[in-house]
């Protein structure tokens, strides 16, 4: 019989061979997933590999919560990316109390086959989506986004995808990780390489 870890790896690996057959990943890749998102209409991914995906929407009172981590604007990108974390760990927090995501542990084996959970291709499709409505909104100035990314299995990991943002000043990429941690925990941004070489929150 199979212990919950090893299913747990079972099903990362499946999703994994399902969608992340290359290193770029591209998010808006379903016909229920809303390609331009914006406060008023855009998808939330869930229980695991997209699932189950909702429309939803925040209210003027909510956008403005967000838009106040970026107010004043950052003056370098690395304050960029501090707002950025601020604002992605708020979002998770207004969108899972609608959407019942609020439950959402950390990584996937605690909350294994729980409603509401979500594995790294719902929180990368989810954070991606966030990232574009902050820029197309005006509050990111600093980078751009960037498909998804999503680092290769080795001895010690399996397949793991994450948001990407670049740096404009500098050209570096970032991921963007909210998986690591439960709903509306600030997500880890750091450099690609770094990220990509397996960094894993259960180490730092």
């Amino acid at each position: 019989m199979m212990t919950p870890s090893t299913i747990a790896a079972v099903i990362t690996f499946a999703v994994w061979l399902l969608t992340a057959s290359q290193s770029y990943a591209e998010v808006f890749v379903r016909d229920d997933i809303i390609t331009s998102p914006d406060r008023a209409r855009f998808s939330v991914c869930y229980n695991h590999s997209c699932d189950t995906v909702v429309t939803q929407s925040l209210s003027a009172a909510e956008w403005s919560g967000i838009q106040t981590l970026f107010n004043p604007p950052a003056t370098t990108p690395e304050q960029e990316r501090s707002s950025i974390a601020k604002a992605i760990a708020q979002m998770e927090q207004l969108v899972g109390r609608k959407t019942g995501t609020d439950r959402d542990k950390g990584k996937n084996l605690e909350g294994l086959f729980s409603d509401g959970q979500m594995d790294c291709i719902d929180e990368s499709t989810n954070t991606t989506s966030y990232l574009r409505m902050m820029v197309s909104d005006g509050l990111i100035h600093w980078h751009s986004i960037e498909d998804r990314r999503t680092r290769y299995p080795s001895i010690i990991s399996w397949p793991h995808t994450t948001a990407v943002i670049k740096d404009q000043q500098s050209g570096a990429l970032y991921a963007v990780d909210s998986w690591f941690y439960e709903n509306g925990r600030q997500p880890v941004i750091m450099p690609m390489q770094e990220w990509k070489a397996g960094w894993d929150s259960d180490n730092h």
